[in-house]
C-alpha cells in the first residue's frame, strides 16, 4: 500500500517527529510504500495564491508532487500539535493547497458547489496523531476539540474517507520520559491496526 505522511512541527527535537519517525518505521517494516514530508524541513510554502484557485490551473511542482502523491495514497496519516484548536498555519496552507478541487474532491457537473461534494480521494483510511497541553476534559467542556471536527467532518469525509481515527497524546508539557515511551508504543500498535503487514501472496 502506498501511504501517505504529513509531518507539521518546527522542533526537530519534538514528540511529534518522534511519532512520525514511529509511523514511517512502523509502516516500512509492514512492506508499505511511504510518501513522507516534514513540511517545516522542507520549507513548505503555505501560501495558497490566487492563481491556483482555478481547477485546471498548471500547478507548481512541488505542489503537483504532493497531490499526485495524495491521489495515490491508500492512506493517509497526519502528525501535528494542537495550537490553538488548529493546525499549525503551515499544515493549514497544505491542506489548502493540496486538498483542492479535481484531487480531493469535485461538485457533479452543473453543481455551482452548493451541492453535496464528490470525494474523490481512493485512501480508504486517515489517522491523525495530535499532541495537545489542554487536559481533555477541558478541551471537551470548553473548547468542544475542533481538530475532531477539521478532520474528520471537514477534510476526510467531505474527500471521500470513511475510515477515521484520531489519538490525542496529552498532556505533553507536564509527561515523563516514560509516558512519551508508552505514547510511542502505542502509536506503533495504532499503525499495525490501521496498516498491517503486507501479504506475501
Amino acid at each position: 500500500m502506498n501511504i501517505s505522511v504529513i509531518l507539521a512541527h518546527p522542533d526537530a527535537n519534538s514528540l511529534n517527529h518522534a511519532i512520525a519517525n514511529t509511523t514511517v518505521k512502523s509502516l516500512k517494516a509492514n512492506g508499505h510504500d511511504v510518501f513522507y514530508h516534514d513540511l517545516y524541513s522542507e520549507r513548505f510554502d503555505p501560501l495558497l495564491v490566487s492563481d491556483e484557485l482555478p481547477e485546471d490551473v498548471h500547478l507548481p511542482n512541488a505542489i503537483r508532487i504532493h497531490c499526485e502523491e495524495i491521489t495515490l495514497a491508500d492512506g493517509i496519516i497526519i502528525i501535528h500539535p494542537n495550537w490553538w484548536g488548529q493546525p499549525p498555519a503551515i499544515l493549514k496552507g497544505w491542506i489548502d493547497r493540496v486538498i483542492r478541487p479535481g484531487v480531493a474532491y469535485e461538485f457533479a457537473e452543473g453543481d455551482n458547489g452548493d451541492g453535496i461534494p464528490i470525494g474523490l480521494l481512493t485512501a480508504k483510511t486517515a489517522l491523525v496523531f495530535n499532541t495537545a497541553n489542554t487536559p481533555s476534559r477541558r478541551e471537551m467542556e470548553i473548547f468542544g476539540d475542533p481538530l475532531e471536527r477539521l478532520w474528520r467532518n471537514c477534510i476526510f469525509q467531505f474527500c471521500g474517507i470513511q475510515t477515521f481515527y484520531r489519538r490525542v497524546y496529552r498532556v505533553v508539557v507536564t509527561s515523563t520520559l516514560e509516558q512519551r515511551l508508552e505514547w510511542l508504543a502505542e502509536t506503533e500498535d495504532i499503525v499495525n491496526t490501521y496498516f498491517p503487514a503486507e501479504s506475501m501472496d
